[in-house]
């Protein structure tokens, strides 16, 4: 587990890495640079590049870090890749559920095999369940969300690379919004973050713009019309929380 530097987070813990790309979102992945780069440097985790590798040994690392934490689990690929054996991805599930001073932040593209092994794992509450949706062509991904009985079910919309006019927030708690950013970055609109925004706000659900992007994303900031949004959510009793600017 590390400290992250991503915006929503504040630690990472990859008990799985590697991924296959399976969508628009997948062109430019960070994960995939940043992996190469590590095998580079001879980091033990990487030895198989992107390939998709369990790492067992990572299982129990929540569990020793006793100060409360937000944690996006795999950050560096996807829990719900089909060469993740369900019997491991409860094992993820069960770490979670006693590390329950932990949040822990699970992300997947694979929202129809999330749907279909939800019934097998361990829900616990610190547990929030959230799917990559980049394009209106993904939005069935919300749908598959909508199935799982997480108690916080989020939306990530980054890269967002088109307009989504369509999106129903009925049953989501929190969105993110973000422009790509790195090599061959792709283009974000301000009226798409905008149209989201206002979705948000008409639904009550928290918004958080994590950024422009660009090739040189520190640059281009994340401010929206000059207003920094970190809205999260914290409990049943708060609407939203700040956790990072």
């Amino acid at each position: 587990m590390s400290s992250s530097k991503i915006e929503w987070t504040e630690s990472t813990w990859n008990p799985v890495t590697g991924c296959t790309k399976i969508s628009d979102g997948c062109t430019n992945c960070y994960a995939e640079r940043m992996a190469h780069r590590l095998m580079a440097m001879g980091q033990a985790n990487y030895a198989n590049g992107f390939d998709v590798t369990l790492h067992p040994h990572t299982l129990s690392a929540p569990l020793k870090w006793k100060k409360p934490r937000t944690i996006f689990v795999n950050s560096m690929s996807d829990l719900f890749h089909n060469e993740v054996p369900l019997e491991f991805i409860q094992q993820v599930f069960s770490i979670m559920k006693q590390a329950h001073w932990h949040r822990f932040q699970v992300l997947t593209k694979r929202a129809e095999r999330l749907a279909d092994l939800a019934p097998s794992l361990d829900w616990a509450k610190n547990i929030w369940m959230g799917v990559t949706i980049e394009k209106d062509t993904y939005l069935s991904r919300l749908e598959y969300l909508r199935k799982v009985p997480a108690a916080l079910k989020f939306l990530s919309l980054e890269p967002l690379l088109g307009p989504m006019p369509d999106i129903d927030l009925t049953d989501i708690q929190w969105v993110i919004v973000g422009g790509e950013s790195g090599p061959g970055a792709r283009p974000i609109e301000e009226k798409w973050v905008l149209d989201i925004q206002k979705k948000c706000g008409a639904s009550k659900v928290p918004f958080f713009f994590k950024q422009w992007g660009g090739v040189n994303k520190k640059k281009a900031g994340r401010a929206l019309n000059g207003k920094i949004y970190s809205e999260m959510p914290k409990n049943e009793h708060e609407q939203y929380s700040i956790i990072k600017n």
